[in-house]
């Protein structure tokens, strides 16, 4: 017997306009409780458009509901955001504690950091193996560190809800898997539900429960296994298809996905 899904977003007949120009169009799909969920679509489809409507972030037409059953206990959904790239002076004498500790903490940080925000931002460290990281210069981290220190800065108040807008978009690919690996086994042990933007179908194929296709509209909306058909990756990427492999092309002999996809 096949365990019961439910709905943790539903989504009536979105549409967006920025600046005169509609960037979704009449977009109607369901974010799974407690799975992860991938969008995926070309450049210009409107996925962190989508992503910033359901933070509230840009006016919209049409309804976004957050359903009661995926919720900690709370009215409101929590929900933790990791965007693309983080952009501010790297020059800024501010170190992954002083980031971490800047929504916990009333005082000013040069009068130091109290003990309760130190071991938060410590134990959220810890749950994405960056915890060596916390008296780093956050404008001296790598791609993938700034990714972790992002990541546990959107995991520390334990959400019900995780927002990635391409999380692994400028880290190798050995960084990238060992990220969307990170990803997979915090979702799964704290059970949130996990939203990710990502063009990379492998990743998408190995880690992704549900999968919403994106192009201004919903093109095609369900399970991983049953979206991702050449039909369906010609319908969203046209004659852009063959930047993107299809999940059949990233199989071994022994029928496990490679990792140079």
């Amino acid at each position: 017997m096949s365990e019961e899904r439910s709905v943790a977003i539903e989504i009536k007949n979105l549409s967006v306009h920025l600046g005169g120009i509609q960037i979704l169009r009449d977009v109607n799909a369901s974010i799974m409780c407690n799975e992860t969920t991938a969008i995926i679509g070309p450049n210009g489809a409107g996925k962190s458009t989508m992503l910033l409507a359901i933070m509230g972030m840009v006016r919209y037409s049409g309804t976004i509901r957050f359903l009661g059953a995926c919720r900690l206990n709370r009215e409101k959904p929590h929900i933790g955001y990791v965007p693309q790239r983080l952009d501010f002076d790297r020059g800024m004498p501010i170190t992954v504690l002083d980031f971490l500790s800047l929504t916990d903490q009333r005082l000013p940080l040069w009068l130091g950091h109290r003990k309760s925000v130190r071991e938060k931002a410590i134990a959220s460290l810890e749950q994405v193996g960056a915890s060596h990281l916390i008296k780093r210069p956050l404008g001296k981290l790598s791609g993938g560190e700034t990714q972790r220190v992002l990541l546990a800065q959107a995991i520390k108040d334990e959400p019900d809800i995780v927002l990635l807008d391409e999380p692994v978009a400028g880290v190798d690919v050995a960084g990238e898997e060992m990220f969307s690996e990170l990803l997979s086994k915090l979702q799964k042990g704290a059970r949130f539900t996990l939203v990710l933007i990502s063009h990379d179908l492998s990743v998408v194929t190995r880690h992704a429960d549900h999968v919403i296709c994106l192009n201004k509209t919903v093109k095609c909306e369900g399970r991983t296994v049953e979206v991702l058909t050449p039909e369906n990756l010609t319908a969203i990427y046209g004659l852009h298809m063959g930047l993107y492999k299809h999940p059949s092309e990233c199989m071994t002999k022994e029928g496990a996905p490679s990792h140079d996809a």
